[in-house]
């Protein structure tokens, strides 16, 4: 079964055979691929960044972790933040547009 994973750092897809290793790195931009940005629950709004309320505090999220409860997350990445901000934007202007 193949993973496919979206580095948190450049939005470059990986793919991966079973799982994502401890030192994998991403092909674009060798950032480490087993962090916490790219953790399907990592979340700024949360307590210690993450919505696994077992795993143990990791200070470093970009940098690679043995966290036992990564699980890779499906999609997002840079552009997909952007592209979000812009579709939220167009749609308040859409909004209050004056006619």
């Amino acid at each position: 079964m193949a993973l496919k994973l979206i580095c948190f750092h450049c939005g470059k897809e990986m793919e991966f055979v079973e799982r994502v290793g401890l030192r994998d790195e991403c092909p674009g931009c060798r950032s480490d691929a087993h962090v916490c940005k790219n953790c399907e629950f990592y979340d700024v709004k949360v307590y210690n960044e993450c919505r696994e309320t077992q795993a143990e505090v990791v200070r470093e999220k970009e940098r690679f972790n043995r966290c036992d409860y990564f699980r890779p997350r499906g999609g997002g990445g840079p552009g997909a933040v952007q592209d979000k901000t812009a579709a939220l934007r167009a749609a308040a202007e859409a909004l209050f547009k004056k006619s």
